[in-house]
């Protein structure tokens, strides 16, 4: 199927943003042949930084196939934002559906049009202390195996030192480098054609990020943990400790209490056996 032309929309946004990009970040940019000349494919990027989008946008708008990511549907309704965001092909979610496979129907429908569609898996920036890929959800691999497409590992640094998560001002100086590593596809047949359970959405999540953070270790020239970060278990715990403490807190308080009535009855029976002996 031919890729789908970049249109005005697109160029107009890299008139846009490039020339800041340019100024801010230098590039160390591989695996662009990994990108598939023609027809649909996903590709799945670590996220790091509010900053990375727009830096991985530049990347691979430089492939000739520009990404179409996943945004929420209230961003397409409204003023400028709403006509860029249609536009330039950017794909609604309505996260009103109840039904997980309809909510990426027009990320399905993008691929099946011979589009790229950009995932990020873990669906928020990480959380992890040192930087690595969380563990992800499966929307990446739900379409993936739905249209049997490329999966394309991206693994991205750099944005991150320029504008760490969740902080509110750029680390401007010394100029940072973005480094993007895009690997081959990722090898999911073991899944098709098959029920997508929980499990089997799961297990091929985990093969996606375990290419994604592999491509990441490359760049950082590190080991990531054995143990992908799980937001969901951190609550959980977070949650088990906190119900801890406060049980703790209640017996102590309990335990203070008897004990202050104790001594308030063992007062009382002091004052009468004083009162009986005089």
């Amino acid at each position: 199927m031919p890729r789908r032309r970049i249109g005005f929309w697109y160029r107009f946004a890299a008139v846009l943003c490039k020339p800041p990009l340019v100024v801010l970040i230098k590039r160390d940019w591989r695996g662009m042949e990994n990108i598939p000349a023609e027809g649909g494919f996903i590709t799945a990027v670590n996220h790091n930084s509010h900053v990375d989008p727009f830096a991985y946008a530049h990347y691979q708008y430089n492939t000739g196939r520009v990404p179409r990511f996943l945004a929420k549907a209230g961003l397409f309704r409204k003023g400028f934002v709403g006509a860029a965001m249609r536009g330039t092909g950017q794909i609604p979610v309505y996260r009103e559906s109840t039904d997980a496979l309809s909510a990426f129907r027009a990320a399905i429908d993008a691929v099946e049009r011979g589009e790229c569609v950009a995932f990020y898996p873990e669906g928020t920036l990480t959380r992890d202390p040192d930087g690595w890929p969380m563990t992800g959800k499966t929307g990446a691999a739900r379409v993936a195996l739905q249209t049997k497409c490329p999966v394309i590992p991206v693994a991205q640094w750099g944005a991150n030192e320029l504008l760490p998560p969740y902080a509110k001002k750029p680390n401007l100086l010394p100029r940072k480098t973005h480094i993007v590593l895009a690997g081959p596809p990722v090898d999911l047949s073991r899944f098709y054609d098959k029920e997508m359970s929980p499990d089997l959405l799961k297990e091929a999540t985990e093969v996606i990020m375990a290419a994604v953070t592999v491509l990441l270790e490359e760049i950082r020239g590190e080991k990531a943990p054995g143990t992908p970060y799980d937001p969901r278990q951190v609550r959980i715990e977070q949650r088990r400790r906190t119900a801890a403490q406060e049980k703790a807190q209640a017996q102590a308080q309990a335990h203070a209490q008897a004990r202050t009535h104790a001594q308030g009855k063992a007062q009382v029976q002091a004052q009468r056996e004083e009162g009986q002996g005089t």
